[in-house]
């Protein structure tokens, strides 16, 4: 069986990437792009043309859905529209791949519940690298032992929300076996508002925005007279690719709603 592919976001940087990786892969094609404009014409190769060779333009998901019928919706937009197309995807029998980052508490409960009404299984991965996957599952582990932890994530200087999805869920996973409590002098003052990063149960986490990066995290886990310091970088997109097949592959046989690679990485 070969797995359709719808793509959101398609003319992106990570889109692009994700065309060409689909289309190597021998069980996957690319049936229509998701837009908000270009409507009727076609994605061939880096440029859009008004001939019938190449990938269709859709700005509706309803009518995309209706003409081509694809298994899966990978999602690699933006934070203000991965939740609408995820939502819509779902209700009209679409399993959604999510790479966009950006989704609320709120907005992933809202998800979860949808999923279990209708039985359509979905993805959402905060980081499609199977090394950032490790990555966080060897800081969760470490954090059972060093629990004093500062996450520093940086990414490029166009990345839209901060702290990025990989240091969220990183944090979340070290929550569920780090008891929480207040890291560094209890009386510590902070003279510039931020300079010690955001809170998560103590946890502290430094967003960098650069020219030059891509997406790069480390995790600092402090004990007495010693620092281990967990790091993964990605400096290719193409490192996203293999993790963003896998999850292709996985989703069609889901009924559930798996938030993160790790989930399905022995």
């Amino acid at each position: 069986m070969t797995i359709k592919v719808a793509i959101a976001g398609a003319r992106g940087r990570m889109g692009t990437t994700a065309r060409k990786a689909i289309e190597e892969a021998m069980d996957a094609e690319v049936v229509a792009a998701l837009d908000y404009k270009h409507k009727g014409k076609f994605i061939n190769g880096s440029l859009i043309t008004n001939g019938q060779e190449g990938i269709p333009i859709y700005t509706s998901l309803a009518e995309l859905a209706n003409e081509v019928k694809p298994d899966v919706l990978l999602d690699v937009t933006d934070p203000d529209a991965v939740f609408s197309n995820v939502k819509e995807a779902i209700k009209l029998g679409i399993h959604p791949v999510v790479g966009t980052s950006g989704l609320t508490e709120e907005e992933l409960h809202a998800i979860s519940e949808l999923v279990e009404e209708t039985g359509m299984g979905a993805i959402i991965a905060p980081n499609f690298s199977i090394g950032a996957v490790l990555m966080m599952k060897f800081a969760a582990q470490a954090a059972r032992y060093l629990g004093d932890i500062e996450i520093i994530e940086m990414h490029h200087d166009r990345k839209l929300d901060a702290p990025s999805g990989t240091a969220v869920k990183t944090a979340n996973m070290i929550k569920s076996v780090r008891p929480a409590h207040i890291q560094g002098h209890p009386e510590e003052q902070e003279h510039l508002t931020g300079a010690r990063g955001g809170d998560v149960e103590g946890m502290k986490i430094h967003s960098v925005r650069l020219p030059g990066l891509l997406a790069h995290q480390q995790v600092l886990l402090g004990g007495e007279g010693e620092l281990l310091t967990i790091r993964h970088d990605s400096f290719d997109r193409n490192s996203f690719m293999p993790g963003i097949i896998m999850a292709i592959r996985h989703v069609v046989g889901r009924s559930d709603l798996i938030y993160g690679l790790e989930e399905i990485i022995d």
